[in-house]
């Protein structure tokens, strides 16, 4: 074997497991990934379902709180590692370095050569609109929480906001980039409203 190989010889890998399948599948499917869709809003529905509900059902407090916790639990790891990968190609991470220092890397997938898109317009709509309004509504619950001086919910609520806060934050700096692009983009937004009027 020589060691200049013929680039048929080398294989081009994906960082996403799923864009060999993606390939594959029919266009006419608006939803690709029905199970991945599902599950991205059921934990987080599910926690606010039983947050309402939950003194209405029972009256142990320790029960409501642990299960609404794994429910939280289990939809900041299928979003994070799952259903953003999936849905919108977007996946993020936080690595500590030898030091100790803290680095968080941010993911998008890259645009075929063909220029076709590898997710749906109906899975991003899905994945966006859950991801915006569920931690909307822990803001809601945690100020409600607050004003209406129920402290033992207050951390229950506070871990809602936390947990899909961060999910929040990690993709939208997926999708803007860095935050010097965040900077640039304000500032191209700004300019161009301003040489328009």
């Amino acid at each position: 074997c020589s060691p200049l190989q013929d680039n048929d010889d080398i294989e081009d890998v994906s960082l996403f497991d799923a864009d060999d399948d993606l390939s594959k599948r029919s266009k006419k499917s608006k939803i690709r990934h029905p199970v991945a869709s599902f599950f991205h809003l059921f934990f987080r529905v599910s926690a606010i379902v039983v947050y309402l509900l939950c003194e209405l059902l029972t009256s142990s407090f320790i029960a409501c709180m642990v299960t609404i916790i794994l429910l939280l639990s289990c939809d900041f790891w299928a979003v994070k590692n799952v259903t953003g990968r999936l849905m919108v190609g977007l996946r993020w991470w936080n690595q500590v370095d030898d030091d100790g220092r803290s680095h968080w890397i941010f993911e998008a997938r890259k645009v075929s050569p063909q220029g076709s898109k590898t997710s749906s317009e109906a899975e991003s709509r899905i994945f966006w609109l859950g991801l915006i309004t569920c931690p909307m509504i822990w803001v809601i619950f945690a100020f409600s929480a607050l004003f209406s001086f129920k402290v033992k919910w207050l951390a229950v609520v506070v871990m809602g906001v936390v947990l899909q806060g961060a999910n929040l934050y990690g993709y939208i700096r997926c999708k803007v980039g860095s935050r010097k692009n965040l900077a640039s983009m304000a500032t191209n937004y700004l300019g161009k409203q301003f040489l328009r009027q």
